[in-house]
């Protein structure tokens, strides 16, 4: 069994070195992400990729903040300034509460591996993004390191890839995105 992030310990999730590391705002945009477009952050957490993603969509785009923790949506809404364009939904693991085809690009931060069922959510994931949709993954490298979850817990490039062809992706794109993280882009197709 994975273990879920412990919510009393949010604001490691918001440390400046996590900015430093990795910019939520390059990383949504080299996906694809754009103005007008329904976005879909799923574990959304406390909004690291949520907040910057709804000034990249602008106030014609609709971004859904989708997490299982009612702790991180409740931080999150506090945290918004308000922007009109976040949805926040509470979300069951394998029942995303989005329509089918609704969003243009979806976003699987550091939370892969703390599903039971990673194929079936992921098919979950497929369910929601438009035909041509694009899924984002970013998520840490299997090693030993100070910060994220024990090294047996983290899934490789090619364990990911491999989960999301048995839920149906296509046309795979992998990048280091620094010493710890790498990002995985997949299609609907």
């Amino acid at each position: 069994m994975s273990h879920k992030f412990n919510p009393e310990h949010i604001e490691r999730l918001l440390r400046q070195e996590r900015h430093t590391e990795l910019s939520p705002e390059k990383v949504l945009r080299e996906a694809g992400l754009a103005e007008n477009m329904v976005f879909a952050d799923i574990g959304c957490g406390p909004g690291f990729f949520t907040l910057p993603a709804a000034k990249i969509v602008g106030m014609h785009g609709i971004v859904f903040a989708v997490d299982t923790q009612t702790e991180m949506l409740l931080y999150l809404r506090d945290k918004m300034d308000p922007p009109q364009n976040i949805v926040l939904l509470k979300s069951d693991e394998d029942n995303i509460p989005i329509g089918d085809y609704e969003a243009d690009l979806a976003l699987l931060a550091f939370m892969l591996h703390e599903t039971e069922d990673k194929v079936k959510f992921l098919k979950e994931v497929f369910r929601i993004l438009n035909p041509g949709g694009t899924l984002l993954i970013v998520d840490w490298k299997k090693q030993k390191e100070e910060h994220g979850p024990p090294e047996e817990e983290r899934l490789t490039e090619a364990q990911v890839t491999e989960l999301l062809k048995e839920a149906g992706f296509k046309d795979f794109e992998q990048a280091s995105l620094n010493n710890s993280h790498y990002k995985i882009i997949a299609s609907k197709g």
